[in-house]
């Protein structure tokens, strides 16, 4: 390709170690990286405005051609911590629930638990930017990213979505991955995955970098996310997305 493959990430404190490649220069060359929020990047694939992306996995139905293309991903083989439903009330007593607005995986993956796993109906509703601050009485709030990790200081009662999932199937779960829209050459795919795990090799420096007091930031990029993308997590994408579709 002449011109610079487009690559878009989030800019979450959990992508930190799979873009600081890119964000020390390797590739820069070859690659424009963007930030946003997932559901901004995941239509920035869908309609090649970006060429590769960080993108929550429910992406994948929506796109002409898909393929994977690193080791790596944000998943999880347990408690996640970024992506929970946060309550005043017991489970039982939620009555509606304000869903993020920043990921259609985490969306998705809420409605199967309530149907699957905690087997509980309540009104759904779409919210926007700062309906944080509405979580209250019987109203619930899904809330993924750094901005759990402030609502975990707020709310009565946390549900871990992660926790949930792998209750429920008995396997992990993968919230984003990288994902390409056309195939692009093989050269450049080997520079690009080594590039997404060169920040693995400097987890400490990371974290001195993100002084953050609101959560443990080597607990969480060491036990919460799984960041190798092996056979058991393609496997439990392809059982997620199978719930997601039908």
């Amino acid at each position: 390709m002449e011109r610079k493959i487009r690559v878009a990430a989030v800019n979450y404190l959990n992508t930190k170690p799979l873009i600081y490649g890119f964000e020390q220069g390797l590739m820069k060359d070859e690659v424009e990286l963007i930030t946003d929020f997932p559901a901004s990047i995941a239509n920035m694939l869908i309609n090649d405005e970006v060429d590769i992306a960080l993108v929550p996995v429910a992406t994948i139905p929506l796109l002409k051609e898909y393929y994977i293309t690193t080791d790596y991903c944000i998943g999880t083989e347990g408690e996640v911590a970024s992506v929970c439903l946060f309550s005043d009330v017991p489970l039982m007593e939620i009555e509606t629930i304000l869903l993020d607005y920043q990921s259609k995986t985490s969306v998705g993956l809420l409605k199967i638990l309530l149907k699957e796993y905690w087997k509980i109906n309540p009104l759904l509703i779409c919210a926007k930017e700062g309906y944080e601050k509405n979580i209250m009485s019987t109203t619930a709030g899904l809330v993924i990213g750094d901005r759990a990790f402030l609502q975990r200081n707020k709310s009565r009662y946390i549900y871990d979505l992660g926790s949930a999932w792998v209750d429920m199937t008995v396997m992990p779960f993968v919230f984003a991955a990288w994902v390409a829209n056309k195939e692009l050459p093989k050269k450049f795919l080997l520079k690009f995955n080594e590039t997404v795990g060169e920040g693995f090799k400097y987890l400490p420096k990371i974290i001195a970098a993100n002084t953050y007091k609101n959560y443990d930031l080597e607990l969480y990029y060491t036990q919460n996310i799984n960041y190798m993308l092996d056979e058991k997590k393609r496997g439990a994408m392809k059982l997620y997305l199978g719930k997601l579709t039908s």
